[in-house]
């Protein structure tokens, strides 16, 4: 009886199995440490990442060669994460509705990500990896106020239009964001709508 294609395979490629099996372990891995930090465990230790992955803690370090590289890793992850639940605002059109439109979405970007950032900003000073990440979301933050705001920013004298930038782009920003939902106590709806009240004042004002 002649064996099944599949099992053929797998027969034949005893490495294709384990590659498999190791790229599970690292996914697992990844997600259980981006899962301990979505429920407020900010810095879990290794013994807390492989119990929530189900692995060793030997597994652990066999597929990543220390937790700066964990992290690093995980960061990526977050990244795709939020490059997923981004929708693209349109550049044109009548600015409250622009305003509108980039609120809602910038809130629940920042909503989604805020316990991975306060890890990350946790693990920021000591770790190279960590803040080359963070500085790319800040840079692909700000490129995209600069992007659906072209029309209020375009045509202005260098030193006001960098001025007016830098505005919408700490008032838009997760730091903002951080104060209004955590130190001032804000829902989320009132914070959405303390940052379009924000941006509108500063781009109906500078209009």
């Amino acid at each position: 009886m002649q064996s099944s294609p599949a099992l053929s395979d797998t027969k034949s490629n005893p490495r294709d199995g384990r590659a498999a099996r190791s790229e599970r372990t690292r996914d697992a891995v990844v997600e259980a440490l981006l899962s301990l930090i979505d429920g407020g465990d900010l810095q879990p230790t290794a013994a807390r990442i492989a119990a929530r992955a189900g692995v060793s803690l030997r597994s652990v370090f066999q597929h990543f060669e220390d937790l700066e590289g964990l992290y690093a890793t995980a960061a990526d992850r977050q990244l795709q994460r939020v490059i997923r639940i981004t929708r693209e605002v349109r550049r044109d059109g009548p600015l409250d509705a622009r305003i509108a439109a980039f609120t809602d979405g910038r809130a629940r970007v920042l909503e989604a990500i805020s316990p991975v950032r306060r890890s990350a900003l946790l693990s920021e000073p000591f770790s190279q990896a960590i803040a080359t990440r963070l500085r790319w979301a800040r840079l692909r933050g700000r490129r995209e106020v600069e992007r659906v705001f072209a029309i209020e920013l375009d045509g202005r004298p260098a030193a006001e239009r960098r001025e007016l930038m830098e505005a919408l782009t700490a008032a838009s920003s997760w730091s903002a964001w951080e104060a209004l939902r955590t130190h001032q106590s804000l829902s989320l709806a009132q914070a959405r709508k303390v940052m379009a009240r924000t941006l509108r004042a500063l781009l109906h004002q500078e209009a």
